[in-house]
């Protein structure tokens, strides 16, 4: 008797292949929506056929993927590190017009995207690329990536508190790992402090230090492995240096609890 495929099995991903709208993406033309739009509007043909499915299954080494009559092809990587601003969004577009942080980044550039985010009210380093490997180990906490945050509390924090942030808070998600934490000062009943982790959950350090009764009053994102704000200015951007890409993308070591 023939077995029909499952709507699981038709949609799970062959090797090797991408789709359409993550070719796209991928070859530093837009983002997944704009590849989406161009799709629908019949702008995009794959081996001489329009393709209308943004998740047809692609094989981008050997496929002649064509937009508006012109041959896609893959962009030649590129990696910045950027100084985001408070007030600025990680995010492509927004329906509510407010600024991004593509807002700082050059014409001409070609699609680049985050690999991590901040939020709104977060500033410092960011990586912006097109090269999704990198991104990957930057991103996966299975590569243990440090990330250090200076954060400044609503309050106080006593040694006990900070060892709480060492050792791992349980969060809704599930504990934390053991974290870097170093005490800086105290200014105005509050404390400043530096906390490095390894992984990097969704308002990870705000919510962490929320399981203490406080509130994060400043966050910034200091260092991402060695890589460092070190003179670059609010708002600014410059190239990732060779070494710096070889140190990112080694595998970091996990962070002791002591």
């Amino acid at each position: 008797m023939p077995r029909f495929k499952t709507e699981p099995e038709r949609k799970r991903k062959p090797p090797a292949l991408r789709t359409l709208d993550r070719v796209l993406s991928k070859a530093g033309l837009g983002s997944r929506t704009e590849a989406r739009r161009w799709i629908a509007q019949r702008r995009v043909a794959v081996d001489g056929r329009i393709v209308s499915d943004p998740e047809t299954w692609v094989d981008p080494a050997r496929a002649r993927v064509l937009l508006d009559g012109r041959p896609v092809h893959r962009a030649e990587p590129v990696y910045l590190l950027l100084n985001k601003p408070r007030g600025y969004l990680t995010t492509y577009d927004d329906p509510a017009g407010r600024k991004t942080v593509y807002d700082l980044l050059p014409a001409g550039q070609g699609y680049l995207f985050p690999a991590g985010r901040l939020d709104l009210d977060t500033s410092g380093l960011l990586v912006m690329t097109n090269d999704a490997a990198f991104a990957e180990r930057l991103t996966n906490p299975d590569h243990e990536v440090a990330k250090t945050y200076l954060v400044k509390a609503s309050m106080r924090l006593t040694d006990a508190q900070l060892g709480r942030l060492r050792r791992g808070i349980p969060l809704s998600d599930g504990p934390t790992r053991p974290a870097r934490v170093e005490r800086l000062r105290e200014t105005g009943g509050r404390t400043v402090f530096e906390i490095t982790l390894t992984e990097g959950r969704n308002r990870q350090v705000r919510r962490m230090v929320e399981a203490l009764d406080a509130k994060v009053l400043k966050l910034v994102r200091v260092a991402i492995g060695p890589v460092t704000l070190a003179g670059l200015a609010i708002g600014r951007h410059r190239p990732i240096t060779l070494e710096e890409r070889r140190q990112l993308a080694g595998r970091r070591r996990r962070i002791s609890a002591s």
